[in-house]
C-alpha cells in the first residue's frame, strides 16, 4: 500500500524488530495466538530471523541467537497493533498465554480534536509490552 508521506517517500509502518529468546515459541504465539502469518524467514537455525504479516501488509520481526546487548539507539517502550475489535484481540492474547496487564477500556485521548479510543495490553512471550488499539469508535 503506498503511503502519503511525501518528505520520506510513502511512509507508514513497516516492522518492529524484537530479539527474543524461545522463537519457536514467539512464532507459535503471534501467529496461533493472534493471527499473524509468517512471512519470510533467514538465517541459521542459531541466528534465525523471520517476518510475520500482522494482517495488514505490517511485520513484526522477531530473531533469535545471541543478543548484541543494549541497543544504543534506544528502547521501545511498547508496541501497538491496530485493531476494531480490542476485547476480541485481548481474549485471543489471553487465550494464546499471554498476561494481560491493562484489561480493555475506553479513553479519549487529550488531542485536538479530542479522539476516543478503546486499548488493552498485555506482555509477550519474552515480555515485552505490546498494546491493541482501537481508533474507530463512535
Amino acid at each position: 500500500m503506498a503511503g502519503k508521506n511525501d518528505k520520506v517517500g510513502g511512509g507508514g509502518f513497516h516492522h518492529i524488530s524484537m530479539h527474543v529468546q524461545d522463537l519457536e515459541k514467539s512464532i507459535t504465539f503471534y501467529c496461533e495466538g493472534l493471527g499473524f502469518a509468517l512471512a519470510y524467514s533467514w538465517g541459521t537455525p542459531e541466528r534465525r530471523t523471520v517476518l510475520l504479516d500482522t494482517g495488514d501488509g505490517n511485520y513484526l520481526e522477531l530473531s533469535q541467537g545471541p543478543s548484541d546487548g543494549f541497543n544504543a539507539n534506544g528502547l521501545v517502550r511498547h508496541f501497538a497493533f491496530r485493531t476494531n475489535d480490542c476485547d476480541k484481540a485481548i481474549e485471543a492474547a489471553r487465550a494464546g498465554g499471554a498476561e494481560v496487564t491493562v484489561e480493555t477500556k475506553a479513553v479519549t485521548l487529550s488531542s485536538e480534536p479530542p479522539m476516543p479510543i478503546r486499548v488493552a495490553f498485555f506482555k509477550g512471550p519474552d515480555g515485552e509490552i505490546v498494546e491493541f488499539f482501537e481508533d474507530d469508535v463512535t
